[in-house]
């Protein structure tokens, strides 16, 4: 007799919440489920549904259990993946038995685990653990040597070191992250990302621009570079200046147009890093700095670097090499122990920095932070009038930023058509500029007398603005 799992159709749906790293996350364990035999199927169509859940921020957690409960409402199994998975493991298992719990050591052998869900062999929950132990403290001894990976098909999924199946893309499109690190060896007291993801540990040079090739072959025309903490990449690898060196060549890869770094830490955002930002071609002088706040005495609480005056400083050294540079940032407000003097300090730095995106966030207690048990603590109600106030002022100082931009030129790439057409002759089509990354920034309307695809770099002199939005002609030649 056959198991239920041999009967079954293997078809699972793939949900992912969160942030790109966990992006490039499903679409490796969707190249292992389909070389494991599984087939990919949409909503309802499903006999497992796998979600890789995002536990950043209590918001986020709550979003990725309504997802756990509504997939195990439509009859289908379910298995929870990703970061709240890993952080809370049996206790999570124990709230939510409608999923299966896995953790991140469950990714190579993800086909066999989900064999398992869709037979209903339920296996025990991982017992969650602070993973930075899982490595030296030392970064230098934290990797054996690899040898280089290899040019994969562009047409089938992309095979790491070993041969092993890497990434399969999960969507369209002329833009795709590419995860350069993971984990993270920063001790921010309201952060809990390291504990569960990990000490950081960079991707080696080859490895990565044999996907940039493998990106670029499937159609990709910008890759954004994502880690945890992007400016300490290479500090594993015995060179902490490996991204300016590996910078160069990522830009140079036939077919692409643009290279961006996200989450650059202001603390370790050294002149040269700066310089190679600003002056390669094809790297976008985007500079995507986690500032958290303004407040020196509020920062080293939040055990950072840094206050309205350094910051400012660093972004006038930004702008001395690139004064079209776009900067985006978040910021934290409601942290305890936060004074109107330590807001005032924020607004000020606000009103003056010029950045082009600002993500204002409040405050939330994180299971097992340092901040969790600070004095100070502030009611939900207060954090988020924090919130209201600071987020209308970003809206505000973001649209002044979006119109000081109005005459510039701008290189543009081209994501799609844009429904709206202007007169019969000319075309509407919605792109991002260097300081725009996706999903994040705002996008800029290009009209053009000439048809435009996907993929296409083109300059165009802005001539308005809506918001953060910015609306563009394009250049004649």
């Amino acid at each position: 007799m056959s198991s239920r799992s041999e009967s079954a159709p293997r078809t699972v749906n793939l949900v992912t919440l969160g942030c790109a790293r966990n992006e490039v996350d499903s679409e490796e364990l969707a190249a292992r489920l389909t070389a494991a035999g599984w087939e990919l199927a949409e909503d309802g169509d499903a006999s497992v549904v796998l979600v890789n859940t995002c536990g950043f921020i209590q918001a986020a957690k709550q979003e990725s259990i309504s997802e756990l409960f509504s997939a195990a409402e439509s009859g289908a199994k379910v298995a929870a993946v990703g970061c709240l998975a890993e952080r809370y493991g049996a206790e999570l298992a124990e709230e939510l038995p409608e999923a299966q719990v896995l953790s991140f050591d469950d990714y190579g052998e993800i086909g066999a685990r989900l064999d398992d869900v869709l037979a209903g062999r339920r296996r025990p929950a991982h017992v969650a653990r602070d993973r930075r132990t899982l490595l030296p403290i030392t970064p230098a001894e934290r990797q054996p040597a690899q040898r280089p990976a290899p040019v994969a098909d562009p047409a089938a999924p992309w095979t790491g070191p070993g041969g092993g199946v890497f990434r399969r893309r999960l969507s369209g499109g002329v833009v795709a992250p590419l995860k350069i690190a993971s984990g993270c060896d920063r001790r921010c007291s309201f952060c809990a990302i390291p504990s569960f993801r990990g000490a950081f540990v960079s991707r080696r040079p080859p490895e990565i621009l044999a996907e940039a090739r493998w990106l670029a072959a499937s159609g990709v025309r910008e890759l954004v570079l994502v880690s945890e903490n992007s400016t300490s990449y290479g500090k594993d690898l015995g060179n902490l200046r490996l991204l300016e060196e590996v910078l160069p060549g990522l830009a140079a890869t036939e077919g692409i147009e643009r290279v961006r770094i996200s989450y650059l830490q202001p603390a370790e955002l050294r002149p040269g890093l700066i310089e190679v930002i600003a002056s390669t071609p094809g790297v976008a002088p985007y500079f995507d700095l986690s500032f958290q706040h303004a407040s020196g005495r509020v920062l080293r609480a939040m055990r950072r670097f840094g206050d309205r005056q350094r910051f400012l400083a660093l972004l006038d050294q930004i702008r001395e090499q690139s004064p079209q540079a776009g900067v985006r940032s978040n910021f934290i407000v409601g942290f305890p122990g936060e004074t109107p003097a330590d807001l005032t300090e924020l607004e000020l730095f606000l009103s003056h920095a010029g950045l082009d995106a600002i993500g204002i966030f409040g405050y939330s207690d994180e299971d097992g932070t340092e901040a969790a048990a600070l004095p100070g603590q502030l009611g939900e109600a207060e954090i988020a009038r924090r919130v209201e106030e600071f987020a209308g002022l970003a809206d505000e100082l973001m649209a002044q930023r979006a119109e000081s931009r109005l005459g510039e030129t701008l290189d543009v790439l081209i994501e799609e058509e844009s429904d709206d057409r202007p007169d019969p002759v000319s075309g509407r089509y919605l792109g991002r500029a260097a300081h725009q990354a996706p999903e994040v920034d705002g996008v800029t309307t290009v009209t053009s007398p000439v048809p435009l695809a996907a993929g296409d770099m083109i300059r165009a002199v802005v001539t308005g603005s809506e918001g953060v939005d910015l609306i563009a002609d394009v250049k004649p030649r």
